[in-house]
């Protein structure tokens, strides 16, 4: 399988590569490395210049595929390629040496956690620094250049050094393409004085990478599905949850296999959410323990046998570790391993072709989600507001639940937004994304600039925390410059209201800014933007009318005003029980 078909329905029309006739002029590193970028599907690369990298920006700059985004900061341009490769399947960043690796490194850690491969460049130090005993700037002043290199072993699958000609193809195909079959960041440092040298290496277009496709292991599939059927077919009302690793396993569509075959109901792990069809007939909602959407957690908790489908299960996706579940009722099926109850455990199983061949292998048992519509009362509905009445948050989200549409994709960022979002019901084809595994706050404003960036066919709708929004506010002017439309919801509450909920303190309060008046200095005239700061629910009527009528082409940037203390009940739950997780004390010795 080539690499462009590896990504499948990720890749872009406008991701393949050009064909340029190989020659000396154009046989360079930095020409083969870009040329590579755009046959895996990466169209844009995310960077921020430094003298170590300038020369190979120059190179990716030249290739007519790639389009080149300059970020304010690293970490911003980290998260960018983080969401790029949430839409595409792969994304690329571009920083310099040291100061700028180890500024990107915390978005790469977080697409380390989420399964995202991202391909982080750095330009490093001139080859002929190496094992000299020099001092260099952007080091720590030691003349040993390997500290940006080992912190990166942690968090990304592979690494790769190029300080020398003759084995940079090698290295750099190697890096790519392991990074393609594992799913993971690779980190590719190039010394500063090789991009643009040519070599008998690259003087041809590269060969399309063939990435061998996982085959399971054939007597273990039959083995684990054979134990799996027997385990739910005897089972009175099993269902089926969805967690996050469908996405790394490719395998959303063998689980609508399942779910049609089975008559479960089927559920999705917050974490998950986005990657299971909501408007399937048999979704019941989130699985969050005690903070689930409505009837959910009762129809999962009470069954006697449920299937987790990639799931992780973490003190935040476990509520403090307070799921009602038992082992022995599970049947967990990861990317490549099976594990049926207390019993078998089947490695060398891939989830595709598992879900596939239990599909065949289950009797029709719709007894859960009849028992799910015996109870299920419609939500409730906000209560009206007053006019000139101060606005609230699930007013705000009864708003943005009528915006929704296959034309457009939620970013939910780190703190509240998680649960408010989780109650929206997403239409067909309406991406959603958000970080729970890492929760880094402050990753949503560069992820919604890659993920507009990686999918213009869709208007981002953001959801974003005035705390949060301070850590990474710079690149709205990045936003701007790219031309992009997103809708920014900033909610601004006055402080990190998720760490209020888990423990207050007056580290918890931040200095208010004009955020409007902020985003209005960035635009600066340049570009297309509009802002507006809200109060009530009819100027969130209006802007929300604005912002989708006459301003539909501009970066949209609404600042919400609310109360501090008007957070979903879900947060007030689900932070006291995170709290009680981190206050256990030591176990006595």
């Amino acid at each position: 399988m080539e690499a462009a078909n590896h990504l499948g329905s990720t890749a872009h029309p406008s991701s393949t590569p050009a064909r340029v006739p190989g020659s000396a002029s154009t046989g360079t590193l930095g020409r083969h490395l870009a040329r590579r970028l755009v046959e895996i599907g990466v169209s844009d690369v995310f960077s921020v210049p430094g003298d170590f990298n300038l020369t190979l920006l120059d190179h990716l700059i030249a290739e007519p595929g790639l389009n080149l985004i300059g970020c304010c900061n690293e970490l911003n341009a980290g998260y960018a390629a983080d969401g790029y490769a949430r839409s595409r399947g792969v994304g690329a960043c571009v920083v310099t040496f040291t100061v700028g690796g180890l500024s990107v490194i915390n978005a790469i850690a977080g697409a380390y956690s989420e399964n995202l491969p991202v391909i982080c460049i750095v330009g490093g130090p001139n080859s002929n620094d190496y094992g000299t005993n020099r001092l260099l700037h952007h080091t720590i002043g030691l003349p040993d250049f390997s500290q940006e290199l080992r912190c990166f072993q942690a968090v990304t699958c592979i690494q790769a050094v190029v300080n020398n000609l003759d084995d940079a193809h090698e290295q750099i195909d190697t890096a790519i393409s392991t990074a393609l079959k594992e799913s993971k960041p690779a980190y590719i440092s190039i010394s500063c004085n090789l991009p643009g040298i040519p070599h008998p290496t690259f003087t041809r277009e590269p060969v399309p990478f063939l990435l061998a496709p996982n085959v399971s292991n054939q007597l273990g599939l039959e083995a684990a599905v054979e134990a799996a059927a027997a385990f739910l077919n005897k089972a009175v009302k099993p269902v089926i949850v969805g967690g996050p690793k469908l996405r790394v396993a490719k395998a959303q569509k063998a689980f609508l296999e399942l779910a049609d075959a089975s008559g479960y109901p089927v559920a999705v792990m917050p974490s998950g959410k986005g990657l299971v069809p909501e408007h399937h007939p048999h979704f019941i909602g989130t699985y969050w323990g005690a903070v689930s959407t409505g009837f959910c957690g009762e129809i999962v908790e009470s069954s006697d046998a449920y299937v987790f489908v990639g799931p992780i299960f973490n003190d935040y996706s476990s509520v403090g570790y307070s799921l009602l579940i038992k082992k022995e009722k599970a049947i967990k099926v990861q990317p490549n391993r099976v594990t049926v109850g207390n019993g078998p455990s089947f490695g060398w199983v891939f989830m595709a072709d598992f879900l596939s061949a239990l599909a065949k292998k289950l009797k029709k048992n719709s007894t859960a989600m009849e028992n799910y519509r015996r109870i299920f009362v419609p939500p409730g509905v906000p209560l009206k507001s007053e006019k000139d009445e101060p606005l609230r948050v699930n007013i705000l989200f009864k708003h943005i639940q009528q915006m929704l549409s296959g034309e457009t994709a939620v970013i939910a960022e780190t703190g509240d937004s998680w649960f408010n979002c989780q109650k929206l019901h997403l239409p067909e084809n309406c991406g959603y994304e958000f970080q729970m595994q890492y929760g880094s706050i402050g990753w949503s404003v560069g992820a919604t600039l890659g993920y507009a960036q990686a999918a213009p066919n869709k208007r981002v709708i953001a959801c974003i925390g005035d705390g949060s929004f301070q850590v990474t506010a710079q690149d709205i002017s990045t936003m701007i410059r790219s031309g992009q439309r997103s809708i920014i919801f900033l909610i601004n509450n006055g402080g990190y209201t998720i760490e209020v909920e888990i423990h207050d303190g007056p580290y918890n309060v931040i200095k208010n800014w004009d955020y409007t008046g902020l985003v209005n200095a960035i635009h600066n005239g340049e570009g297309k933007c509009w802002t507006a700061k809200v109060r009530t629910e009819d100027e969130l009527t209006e802007a929300i009318a604005t912002a989708t009528g006459e301003q539909k082409d501009s970066l949209c940037f609404v600042e919400v005003l609310v109360h501090k203390d008007d957070t979903s009940k879900e947060l007030l739950e689900w932070g006291s029980r995170v709290c009680s997780a981190n206050c256990r004390p030591p176990n006595p010795q």
